[in-house]
């Protein structure tokens, strides 16, 4: 599907939800899955949509494209999804132009993440708009604002701390586990649990590496290895120095591969029941449209840590209110309190610096992007101008042949491009171009 080359500024929008006003289980009615991905690049017409995209992720399901009116992209993705337009309406925001072009900069730098600096999104907004291109739904607005996005992203990483240190979702998570099963150790005054005595050092340094001892020996079952389940995997091996982890996932191949690649074990989807009975500590990252982990799965088979990052969730409302079973959501995770976290909202002024840097270059194409019709007009009357026998017969019309001429009416348009950014009197410079070829 072809889209247009040039676009009302004001014309694109982003309508969306994201975790400043919904919990985690309201999110997951309006998660966009691959396969609601392709249902509706398929009637995008029917709506009047040719140019958009879709970034749903645990943290928010957004549409960003060209409309006359929002509700014409609210109506669209409420189309596939769970939940209604009513509900989508009462808690999504909307913006166009300049604040949804800043918007989507904000989100690709990680300043709109739930936690902040998270770097994951970038990988996220890639996919997404990979999918739209493959369909026809990326226009040269459209790819002209991601290539900036990207390269504000980049500048950021490079130029600043914002994602300095390890924090992300899959960090928050090995964090949670440590302090769930370890406990915080923030002083040398610890008091034995069985006696209420203060324990000296030995005894306290002797306490703490049993209790790590016991973490490594928990048994570890991660279902889903998408990127998210991925770095989950590496920081379990690095930050718990845990090898006891199983991974599943649908398609079995992609699990045994990772398994083999970080030293870990796999089994196949059909073993999940006895997989996650004999399991501790049980990670989910799936992006299925309906629960995978039921109660049946957890009850009667001992205490249970439950982590679930997907949108919707993966876990069913009955599995997570078992006595046995410690539910954590994403939202949970993301209220991890964190030094690197304070450390990164100190250079929140530096990306937004940049950030403002490279919205003015994509603002100065824009502003050039809206003249091409003119520019591309003129140099066709150049080229009629060439063809004037009473120009041709004149002595003082200097008239070339071909590539030189071609070459002498570019550099016209070149300077006429020039004077149009600098200021805009367009029709003074259309016939000082005019003038300046024929002289």
């Amino acid at each position: 599907m072809k889209t247009n080359d040039t676009r009302n500024f004001n014309d694109f929008w982003v309508a969306g939800i994201n975790y400043k006003k919904t919990d985690a289980s309201l999110r997951g009615l309006f998660a966009v899955n691959n396969e609601q991905y392709e249902q509706l690049f398929a009637v995008a017409h029917e709506y009047g949509i040719n140019e958009f995209f879709i970034l749903s992720t645990c943290n928010r399901t957004e549409i960003y494209g060209f409309a006359t009116h929002p509700t014409q992209l609210t109506n669209f993705i409420c189309s596939v999804c769970a939940g209604d337009m009513e509900t989508f309406e009462r808690i999504s925001y909307a913006k166009n132009g300049l604040n949804a072009i800043e918007h989507l900069f904000h989100v690709g730098a990680g300043l709109d993440s739930q936690i902040l600096g998270d770097y994951e999104i970038l990988g996220q907004i890639k996919n997404a708009v990979k999918q739209a291109k493959a369909h026809g739904f990326i226009g040269p607005f459209t790819e002209r604002l991601i290539n900036s996005v990207l390269q504000a992203s980049k500048a950021i990483k490079t130029h600043t701390a914002l994602s300095g240190g390890t924090v992300s979702v899959s960090f928050a998570a090995v964090q949670y586990i440590r302090e769930f099963f370890e406990g915080p150790v923030t002083t040398p005054e610890m008091k034995c649990p069985a006696t209420e005595h203060l324990m000296t050092v030995p005894v306290i340094d002797h306490y703490i590496a049993e209790k790590k001892a016991n973490l490594a020996d928990k048994k570890i079952v991660l279902v889903g290895t998408g990127k998210i389940g991925r770095s989950t995997c590496r920081n379990l091996i690095d930050y718990l120095h845990s090898r006891n982890i199983t991974l599943i996932n649908r398609t079995a191949k992609t699990a045994a591969n990772i398994a083999i690649e970080l030293g870990l074990k796999s089994a196949p989807f059909e073993s999940l029941d006895s997989e996650l009975a004999g399991a501790d500590i049980i990670l989910v990252s799936t992006s299925a449209a309906e629960p995978v982990i039921w109660a049946k799965h957890l009850e009667n088979n001992g205490d249970k840590l439950v982590i679930d990052f997907s949108i919707p969730c993966n876990v069913s409302k009955d599995a997570q209110q078992l006595p046995n079973v410690k539910f954590v959501d994403v939202d949970v995770l993301s209220k991890i309190k964190d030094e690197t976290l304070q450390q990164r909202k100190g250079e929140v002024p530096k990306a937004v610096t940049i950030i403002n840097e490279l919205i003015g270059e994509f603002k100065e194409w824009y502003d050039m992007r809206k003249h091409v019709p003119v520019l591309k007009e003129v140099k066709n009357k150049l080229k009629e101008i060439n063809q004037v026998p009473v120009l041709a017969n004149d002595s003082s019309f200097h008239s070339a042949p071909g590539a030189e001429n071609e070459e002498r009416i570019q550099k016209v348009i070149n300077t006429l491009a020039i004077r149009i950014r600098k200021n805009n009197t367009l029709g003074c410079h259309y016939i000082q171009a005019i003038n300046e070829y024929i002289s």
